[in-house]
């Protein structure tokens, strides 16, 4: 059978004070009135039954997620009781799979994404869900069409020719480069975005990664004995933790065989940070990014203004360049060009304010 598994445990420190260790970016109503998950979710419900989508996030998080996902099953919201990176979050969900469904396809994808269209992806997951019955040992990735020379982004490399739907085989992956080595990558046209979305058998994932990483095996084994049982919880707490820390790039993907990969002829978009907001909402005559129930601007260029309290009213004069982001109990006033910073005022409002703010 055919499942999917959203992974939804990202904080956003970049969209602070909107996004906090308690309230992560892809539960942030920044959409229309929509969360980045829900918008998720909404796109695989064509592919997959709801009771075959599946939730991993941060046990802080888990009421967050079933309070925006009513249609799921309480039990399809996996929470980790600790932050690890993508090999482990995967090959828990690859584990809980197998344990009822020998045979599960899975499909894995990001909820902090904007995707569009979705008839799009779900044609391209579909075929790519098609080839991995058809082929039970490959394992598929996919790679957007860069549009600038990103440093931020990992890169997949796809060989040439190609087979049905355009999936090829991938001959290299490269982490996120510098800039001479990103432009010569988006010049050369074989490079792409490394997606972080995948598909295979959850069976041929979990021999990759266990044979590739012993210290995972007894973990995984453990977590999987124990699961939907009265001591499911005590296992996850237990062994969840003594998994590596370390993303599936690294711990499968580089290295394994019957990798392909094919491209997702999406708008791809990490909403990240506050400027991503310009390319997913239209700004004013005067070029000012507003997401608020009340704003009056005067004279104002070139701002990013946003708060999800309907009932606040944000007011500004003769403001320019600048993002001004609200929340019940904080308020982040910065000019645009220094959002890089947020890091190091995180850090100082840390030691000055204590944890409560974060």
């Amino acid at each position: 059978m055919d499942y999917a598994v959203i992974m939804a445990g990202g904080t956003g420190k970049r969209l602070w004070p909107l996004s906090r260790r308690s309230r992560p970016k892809q539960v942030l109503k920044l959409l229309d009135g929509q969360t980045l998950l829900r918008r998720c979710f909404g796109r695989l419900r064509p592919i997959c039954d709801d009771r075959n989508i599946l939730v991993l996030t941060n046990a802080g998080y888990a009421d967050l997620v079933r309070e925006n996902l009513p249609e799921l099953p309480y039990g399809n919201v996996i929470a980790e009781p600790i932050v690890r990176d993508t090999a482990g979050a995967i090959g828990l969900a690859a584990s809980v799979l197998t344990k009822y469904d020998p045979n599960a396809t899975m499909a894995v994808v990001t909820a902090d994404h904007i995707i569009e269209p979705d008839d799009v992806f779900q044609k391209a997951m579909g075929s790519a869900i098609s080839f991995v019955n058809s082929n039970t040992e490959a394992m598929i990735t996919f790679g957007i069409r860069p549009t600038f020379p990103s440093t931020q982004f990992g890169y997949v490399q796809l060989a040439e020719g190609g087979g049905p739907d355009g999936i090829r085989k991938v001959a290299s992956f490269r982490e996120k480069p510098d800039e001479k080595a990103a432009s010569e990558y988006v010049s050369r046209g074989d490079f792409y975005w490394n997606s972080g979305m995948f598909v295979w058998k959850a069976k041929t994932l979990l021999k990759a990664l266990t044979d590739r990483l012993a210290a995972t095996r007894e973990p995984l084994r453990r977590i999987q004995a124990a699961w939907d049982g009265p001591l499911q919880d005590e296992a996850l707490k237990e062994w969840f933790p003594k998994l590596p820390k370390i993303s599936i790039d690294y711990a499968v993907m580089e290295t394994a065989e019957n990798v392909y990969g094919m491209e997702l002829d999406c708008r791809w978009l990490d909403l990240g940070s506050f400027a991503a907001l310009a390319d997913i909402i239209e700004s004013d005559a005067d070029d000012n990014i507003v997401v608020a129930g009340h704003s009056e601007l005067m004279d104002s260029h070139n701002n990013i203004i946003i708060t999800e309290d309907t009932g606040h009213l944000i007011a500004a004069i003769g403001l320019k360049n600048m993002v001004v982001a609200h929340s019940g109990d904080a308020t982040l006033v910065c000019p645009v060009g220094e959002t890089y910073r947020l890091k190091d005022l995180l850090e100082k409002i840390k030691e000055r304010q204590g944890e409560q703010f974060l």
